[in-house]
């Protein structure tokens, strides 16, 4: 049984150490654990520090992709050395890395294809009550929208089975935290949580510019990732809505030409129902057609993940996303570093 701990860093040569620093080096029933950071297009030195550090793996972006692109980086180069089980991490310290035994715990247990780190926000000393409560409001959206129980819906700190890991496909450019539970839960994946420790902070976020922004970005996700999902759902429901409004001002018309005026007048109604009444059911078949759209991408979805089977059952060179070979660290007592060659 393999782990490799993932951690995405964008300039993080301050706080990788003490992250790596943390990580458990022995877990009871996995027999190798592995570090794999995937250097974001960082400007400072993150890369020599994670060497130094004996990482194992590096995957070098050519530019700041953003933490998505780099979460599915880490994720592709895990699968292609092997993991059983991937772990993500941040590399700002937020999370006390110990806690990765408790994560990786389920998954073991065969309970869990997906386990999330509960951070309890209400308890984080450096959250503003503006943030734990927007922090509980989104985790409460994304629990409906996708159907699970999950009380702390942005933590990165999660553990991934390798088939749960394969089903993963990211399509966002800000966030892969709500995308990946609202996909869980619509892919029926056993998804479970368990509470871990943060450490104090040791910087800002770099995900967002400011709270308005952050919401705006999460909202945006959510809603796409819904709609992906369930389209003839949402476009019913909305079809649904504009159509009784055109009903309801039909009836009026109905009720003022039958016994008030005596067919006289109130022609603007009944052209504003019929406008509200083909639109409604313009949108309800548009909802049709994307949930025909939504069954073909199923199927793309499960072809892919069997292509990533295939893909990652051997010992591939692992690339990152511009098909270079990554950097490639075996320890020994010298610490020698060792780089893979291109195929």
């Amino acid at each position: 049984m393999k782990l490799i701990i993932q951690i995405p860093c964008y300039n993080e040569e301050k706080t990788l150490p003490l992250t790596l620093r943390d990580l458990p080096r022995h877990i009871p029933g996995i027999d190798e654990i592995e570090t794999l950071v995937i250097d974001d297009g960082s400007a400072d030195d993150t890369v020599r520090i994670a060497r130094e550090h004996g990482v194992n793996y590096i995957v070098s972006l050519t530019n700041n992709k953003g933490l998505a692109a780099s979460f599915i980086a880490g994720i592709d180069a895990s699968l292609k050395q092997g993991a059983d089980i991937i772990v993500n991490t941040d590399g700002d310290n937020q999370y006390c890395g110990d806690d990765v035994i408790k994560l990786v715990q389920p998954i073991l247990a065969g309970e869990a294809d997906i386990v999330i780190g509960d951070r309890q926000v209400n308890s984080i000393a450096h959250f503003s009550p503006v943030k734990r409560f927007l922090q509980r409001l989104g985790s409460w959206v994304v629990r409906r929208f996708s159907n699970t129980e999950v009380p702390d819906a942005t933590s990165g700190f999660r553990a991934y089975s390798r088939d749960a890991a394969l089903r993963m496909n990211v399509v966002s450019r800000f966030s892969y935290t709500l995308e990946t539970i609202i996909q869980a839960g619509k892919k029926n994946l056993a998804l479970s949580f368990v509470q871990v420790r943060t450490n104090g902070k040791l910087r800002e976020s770099r995900l967002f510019r400011s709270i308005p922004n952050y919401l705006k970005r999460s909202i945006g996700t959510m809603l796409r990732i819904y709609i992906m999902y369930e389209p003839l759902k949402t476009f019913g429901m909305i079809g649904l809505f504009i159509f009784t409004v055109g009903a309801t001002i039909s009836v009026r018309f109905l009720y003022f030409y039958l016994f008030v005026d005596k067919g006289a007048g109130h022609i603007q109604s009944l052209i504003l129902s019929a406008v509200f009444m083909i639109v409604g059911f313009q949108v309800g078949l548009i909802g049709l057609v994307a949930d025909l759209i939504a069954n073909n991408r199923i199927l793309i979805e499960d072809t892919l993940y069997r292509i990533k089977k295939i893909e990652t059952n051997g010992r591939e060179v692992p690339q990152d996303t511009n098909g270079q070979p990554l950097d490639q660290r075996a320890k020994s007592q010298k610490q020698r570093v060792k780089t893979t060659k291109t195929v």
